[in-house]
């Protein structure tokens, strides 16, 4: 579903299906382009290695872009700001999610069973709920307002697509609000959030539509901050230019907790 600019910007409704691709919105493409020379020289700069044997660089808070979201002084366009359903105060720096073919592969540290839902299930997850400690339990700990990917490269469909499930943002937050709910939102982070995830995940997969999402640079990918996705393999035989499928996530928090739960 790519949503053209309309007439006047309004937020876009994420509501039916927890995403949506933004097609044709004006100042676009030149911000991915601004911020590709920057990603390229974060990328070869960093002390981060490359995951999944050298086929993925998670590149968290890799973009140099300034707190008003704008990348060597070309602004986060006006028309895309006001297409999405909340404003930061100050913009975080981006993610620059960079894969190359041959993803995934196993990397040191990652378990059988951890692959296998890598390269089986996209390694599918919601944002924000990380796992810690030895038996990886989730606790909210980044309570994202929504994601926003901008495409910096162009790739062929099947180079390791973003991948999202129809609808799934209101199976999780039916599950995590039951659990939630009874606490008060400051209580939050330290709720244990493992079992409930996880068998919302289930019932995700179960009952609701895989969708891959190639996009390129000019488009922008919003997603609900609740909606399971992931990263699909690299198909054999897709191509990408030289740095790969390379895309900067915004994933900016909300101030007040409770917004995680509540907001559309």
């Amino acid at each position: 579903m790519t949503v053209p600019l309309p007439a006047a910007a309004a937020p876009a409704d994420l509501a039916p299906r927890g995403w949506v691709r933004l097609g044709g919105v004006p100042g676009v493409a030149d911000w991915a382009a601004a911020a590709l020379p920057l990603a390229r020289q974060a990328i070869a700069t960093s002390p981060e290695p490359w995951r999944c044997g050298g086929t993925w660089f998670v590149g968290v808070d890799a973009l140099p872009n300034a707190g008003d979201g704008s990348v060597a002084g070309v602004a986060l366009p006006a028309a895309l700001r006001a297409m999405l359903p909340w404003l930061p105060p100050v913009w975080h720096r981006a993610q620059v999610s960079t894969l190359r073919p041959g993803y995934p592969r196993p990397w040191d540290g990652e378990s059988a069973a951890a692959f296998g839902f890598r390269r089986n299930r996209d390694a599918a997850h919601v944002d924000g709920l990380l796992p810690e400690g030895p038996d990886r339990r989730r606790h909210l700990r980044e309570p994202h307002a929504f994601i926003l990917g901008l495409p910096l490269t162009s790739a062929d469909p099947a180079a390791a697509p973003l991948v999202v499930w129809d609808g799934s943002h209101e199976v999780i937050r039916s599950a995590l609000a039951e659990v939630l709910s009874p606490h008060p939102p400051r209580n939050w982070p330290d709720i244990d959030l493992t079992d409930a995830y996880q068998a919302a995940r289930r019932s995700v997969f179960a009952t609701c539509a895989r969708v891959e999402l190639p996009a390129r640079p000019g488009e922008a990918l919003l997603l609900h901050r609740l909606v399971l996705h992931g990263v699909a393999p690299w198909a054999e035989g897709a191509k990408a230019g030289p740095e790969g499928r390379m895309i900067a996530y915004l994933r900016p928090e909300f101030t007040d907790i409770a917004q995680w739960l509540r907001a559309p």
